[in-house]
């Protein structure tokens, strides 16, 4: 009997679909924060920033370029985090709700930056370069979960 509450307690340790999901962040994060350390990137997240209502104030103390060299290293660290998770589930934990968190506040560019949302033949689209954190929200927060629950097991 002790084992089917074992068995219910902790997840799957690591299915294919986790690690592919996860693989599939880390991959965008690491990707996109090593290109915010270029101008041209730079240069392309500065209306998304300037216009949030919690970022815009960075713009009055740091450039461009190290604004946006301070996000890249922090997507970085969080998708350096999110494969160590793989070994240890607290920090596992820890890197997938920073991951929640930046993509929380990259969805949030939707609303916060203006022309973000355009009518085209009658359609309303975005950037879907920002829509695409819908879905890695979603696998950061499965992180949170599985770790969670990684974490309460080796705590019982």
């Amino acid at each position: 009997m002790e084992s089917l509450r074992t068995n219910t307690v902790a997840p799957p340790a690591t299915t294919l679909g986790y690690k592919l999901g996860v693989f599939g962040v880390v991959l965008v994060l690491l990707w996109i924060g090593i290109f915010k350390f270029t101008p041209t990137e730079a240069a392309a997240i500065e209306p998304l920033i300037k216009n949030h209502p919690l970022m815009g104030w960075t713009y009055h103390f740091f450039s461009v370029q190290t604004v946006s060299n301070l996000v890249g290293l922090s997507e970085i660290v969080v998708a350096i985090g999110l494969i160590y998770g793989f070994f240890n589930p607290r920090v596992g934990y820890f890197s997938g709700l920073i991951a929640s968190a930046i993509f929380i506040v990259t969805l949030s560019f939707l609303f916060t930056t203006p022309n973000t949302w355009k009518i085209v033949d009658s359609v309303p689209v975005a950037n879907f370069f920002l829509v695409k954190d819908i879905l890695f929200l979603a696998i950061a927060i499965m992180v949170v979960e599985h770790n969670k629950k990684l974490l309460s097991a080796i705590n019982e």
